[in-house]
């Protein structure tokens, strides 16, 4: 009698395993898809042509971008128009993707301000680029 139950539990333990690999797998290729979905949604909104992933274009790269952030729970910018907001990063980022910044990045972007992309990237399209950029961390 023991020696099944061992057998059963080291059964249910393998079948456990094997799952838990599986969900963690499905996991990664959702991250993938969000990744791809992100990704394509800023070309689709033209940050492309100041941004990628790896590298600076003409403002930081996104990934970067998501290291400065990572592990805070409050960042300052200033946007466009002079105004210093404070909040999360995430309501932050969204602020300053939807109405620019300027001198959150000076010493790699040479001074170069990110111009105002609201409202022309809807507010829904803006929280997917923030969550994105914050993503790649």
């Amino acid at each position: 009698m023991q020696k099944r139950s061992v057998i059963a539990n080291l059964t249910t333990m393998s079948r456990a395993v094997f799952l838990s690999g599986f969900i963690a797998a499905a996991g990664l290729a959702s991250q993938s898809a969000q990744a791809l979905e992100g990704l394509a949604l800023a070309k689709a909104s033209g940050c492309t042509a100041c941004h990628s992933v790896p590298t600076k274009i003409v403002g930081p790269a996104w990934q970067d971008v998501a290291n400065k952030y990572k592990g805070k729970t409050e960042i300052t910018a200033v946007l466009t128009n002079g105004k210093e907001v404070k909040g999360a990063p995430l309501e932050v980022l969204q602020q300053k993707i939807a109405q620019g910044g300027k001198g959150n990045w000076t010493a790699v972007t040479g001074g170069v301000p990110m111009p105002a992309n609201s409202p022309r990237v809807s507010a829904a399209d803006v929280e997917k680029l923030a969550k994105f950029i914050l993503s790649l961390s």
